[in-house]
């Protein structure tokens, strides 16, 4: 297990690619900080951690507080003895032509998406560096991150900004050994993909699932992707096989988005 005894903290933890994510880290060996706004997902989360061996504990926090963040952080070092591995993986999305976005749909996703990643980065970083520690920082991007989207414009900016700062954060946090890289998904089969085919339904009068194969058609290998494909490769960006890669942002989409 490449990762034995390390500490991980998941964002998003409760569900969908943040789920996966976390019982992937648990099969590698790490114990788990579960962070969301669910509480009762994020039990059941853990559960299935502590079932695989491996420690695990939760925390309710909103990701675009930047205290909750801290917090999250603070208790990971009390209960499980510290930080290895920051996992900035809470996101949401919006689907609106961008004539039509508001102040307040904007303030609220790149609370989320952009200043979420960044509290993480600052909390994690703190962390690291407190204890001398060579940690690791993934942040949740997207193949919206790449190339922007019709009706997924304000989305895509954020999953710019995150690739920006992945890059600037790993040029700053090098030399203290801090890595700081960042997944690129695509078409994900979870709720946020059904959330996003509901809405291009309604703004496009496309029958309900029809975004979705549309853009499921595009893939070269065939297939929606799983959490556990985007799992996979973070797993690897959390283990010591990533040890000389920083401030990186690849796709991780079946070939959707070629670069």
């Amino acid at each position: 297990m490449a990762i034995n005894g390390k500490v991980a903290l998941v964002t998003g933890a409760a569900q969908g690619i943040g789920r996966g994510i976390a019982l992937r880290l648990a099969r590698e060996g790490a114990d788990l900080v579960l962070v969301d706004l669910d509480l009762a997902k994020l039990q059941a989360v853990a559960d299935e951690v502590w079932e695989m061996g491996r420690r695990a504990t939760h925390v309710v926090a909103d990701v675009g507080d930047r205290e909750q963040v801290f917090a999250a952080v603070a208790h990971a070092e009390a209960e499980l003895g510290g930080l290895d591995i920051m996992v900035n993986n809470a996101g949401i999305a919006q689907v609106k032509p961008l004539a039509e976005v508001t102040a307040e749909e904007v303030e609220r996703i790149y609370r989320v998406n952009v200043q979420g990643t960044l509290w993480g980065i600052q909390a994690a970083a703190a962390s690291f560096k407190a204890r001398g520690r060579k940690g690791k920082i993934i942040n949740a991007s997207s193949i919206a991150g790449h190339e922007g989207y019709a009706l997924l414009g304000v989305y895509s900016s954020t999953k710019f900004a995150v690739r920006a700062l992945t890059q600037a954060a790993a040029k700053e946090l090098a030399a203290d050994g801090i890595t700081v890289n960042a997944y690129c998904p695509g078409v994900v089969g979870t709720d946020m993909w059904v959330e996003i085919d509901k809405r291009m339904a309604e703004v496009t009068g496309a029958a309900i699932g029809e975004t979705y194969a549309k853009f499921v058609g595009g893939i070269a290998l065939g297939r929606a992707e799983t959490p556990d494909d985007v799992a996979a490769f973070v797993a690897f960006l959390a283990g010591p096989d990533s040890d000389y890669m920083t401030g990186q942002a690849p796709l991780i989409d079946g070939g959707l988005v070629f670069r």
